[in-house]
């Protein structure tokens, strides 16, 4: 059968987060990753302390910008980056560290409002967890989302709660729906961050993760794959033979399978991650992004596939 789902410049066979903005404002959008300042309910004691057993002292924001400084001279530190590599680029600043529904609604405001004066903007996106939204902070996206492009990124990592309590998640998957509830009845895109490779999940426990997620009212997913940082609970896990990092193979295949469960609509903001290199502990090959991107593309074609092959409505 011929590939219907080709995406234009990108030749992708899954729909791609560039096609999207592309189609959508005309021109190339970069998002900007920025430290707020805030921490998260699993750090400071109010649902856990340490959080995620995998997460950073950054709060998964490694590559945002220094929460030392202003988020104006964040943005503009990257965006000056960016230029040298892309001209006349729109910009998405992205509140990526930590939780970023977590605080008070006055206090969100001031910072997301800020953000939308900065030049050539043309949205916002927000990560934060689905235990962190409020019926208040709901109300107030959904009035922003009326007034310009927002995506909310909500890390689930995983459906299965069994995984949950093993990472330190302090949230069940019944906890995310309930906040994920609240951002789709407002009419907000809603972005959710899966992770393959955790430990305890064998490959059918991370395709039941994307066939639940098929069935929900999702704008995005973002595919991660697990690497292991130095000074994690999970390095020490890593460490102690309590688990085993995923091949490059393995992962390829993985992807791939999940791919073909998700609708061809959903967008994919990405199929793969890295840590710092300074600190990344494993899989040394996740380095390797455009490699590892190449890979999927090319076992895509192998099969004879493309995103929504095996999806069932």
């Amino acid at each position: 059968m011929e590939n219907p789902f080709v995406y234009s410049d990108t030749n992708k066979r899954y729909h791609t987060f560039h096609y999207f903005l592309k189609q959508k404002f005309g021109c190339k959008v970069a998002k900007i990753s920025l430290d707020a300042g805030f921490t998260c309910p699993n750090i400071d004691g109010t649902k856990g302390y340490g959080g995620c057993t995998y997460c950073s002292a950054k709060g998964s924001g490694d590559f945002a910008g220094d929460k030392n400084l202003p988020l104006r001279e964040q943005f503009d530190q990257i965006r000056t980056m960016m230029g040298k590599k892309w001209a006349d680029t729109k910009y998405i600043p992205y509140f990526q560290a930590h939780t970023n529904t977590y605080a008070p609604l006055s206090v969100l405001k001031e910072k997301f409002e800020e953000a939308l004066t900065f030049p050539n903007v043309v949205g916002l996106a927000i990560a934060t967890r689905a235990d962190c939204i409020s019926d208040e902070i709901a109300d107030y996206l959904g009035e922003l989302a009326k007034r310009t492009y927002l995506e909310v990124e909500l890390g689930l990592q995983s459906v299965h709660d069994v995984t949950g309590e093993r990472i330190n998640r302090c949230h069940s998957y019944a906890d995310f729906l309930e906040g994920y509830q609240k951002l789709v009845d407002r009419g907000i895109f809603v972005c959710v961050h899966i992770i393959n490779g955790l430990p305890g999940e064998d490959r059918e426990m991370m395709l039941q993760t994307a066939r639940t997620l098929s069935h929900l009212k999702l704008h995005s997913v973002k595919i991660h794959l697990l690497h292991v940082l130095k000074g994690t609970v999970m390095a020490k896990q890593l460490a102690d033979g309590e688990f085993e990092l995923l091949s490059r193979e393995e992962y390829v295949q993985t992807v791939c399978d999940q791919l073909e469960l998700f609708p061809p609509e959903l967008v994919i903001q990405r199929v793969t991650g890295d840590g710092e290199k300074e600190s990344l502990i494993g899989p040394e090959w996740s380095l390797k992004k455009l490699c590892v991107m190449n890979e999927i593309d090319k076992e895509l074609v192998r099969r004879d596939s493309w995103q929504g092959k095996n999806y069932i409505r």
